[in-house]
């Protein structure tokens, strides 16, 4: 299975398999369940120096990915997990929705450290819980941990390109409610995903 790569408004994730649009991953106050994330956020002052940091950590991780040199994954995720132990999870709160996507997509490629990968789905579940944080990124990295130990992902969100197009790289835990649970984040119906996908997956064919 090829890797499939996605360039959103604002960030470029290179995964495993497919990331999804900014848009799509971290949805509308309206689309978002009330159980899974509240709109009442906590008193915290922005940090406008933590923000700039995840946000150039960020842009380096895509620069290595589009080539520019080796990657350097192993040393962001030592830096995140820095930063989480002195401030927590860094919420939209603290770094604005730019530097918790930032936050998330680093450690959406902490493939090499899958205990401090499952440790960022609890503290971004916690701080979704709060209003603090995208469920849409919640529910990837969800999947990721989930793939990465070979069990099955409940939302459909790693998904790769194969010989004839989309393929997920675990199956679906249950397709009968996977588009509830992906309305329940914010996402956009699988189906719809998957046609983006394909267009992804064509692309990188040319």
């Amino acid at each position: 299975m090829r890797t499939a790569t996605t360039l959103t408004a604002t960030v470029l994730v290179v995964v495993l398999a497919g990331c999804g649009s900014t848009e799509e991953r971290r949805g509308s106050t309206a689309e978002v369940d009330a159980d899974v994330a509240t709109t009442s956020t906590p008193d915290v002052a922005f940090d406008e120096a933590l923000h700039d940091e995840l946000v150039a950590m960020l842009e380096a991780d895509q620069e290595e990915r589009l080539g520019a040199g080796p990657l350097d994954d192993a040393d962001r995720t030592e830096r995140l997990k820095q930063i989480v132990a002195e401030h927590g999870w860094p919420t939209i709160s603290l770094v604005g929705e730019d530097g918790e996507d930032a936050a998330w997509a680093i450690a959406q490629h902490s493939d090499h450290d899958p205990e401090f990968q499952a440790r960022a789905v609890q503290l971004i579940g916690e701080a979704v819980e709060r209003g603090d944080a995208s469920p849409g990124n919640l529910a990837y990295l969800t999947d990721r941990v989930a793939v990465g130990s070979g069990q099955a992902q409940t939302y459909g969100t790693q998904v790769g390109c194969g010989p004839d197009g989309p393929e997920p790289a675990t199956p679906i835990a249950d397709e009968a409610v996977v588009d509830a649970a992906r309305a329940r984040v914010g996402l956009a119906p699988l189906s719809d995903y998957l046609e983006e996908m394909a267009r992804i997956c064509a692309q990188d064919e040319l």
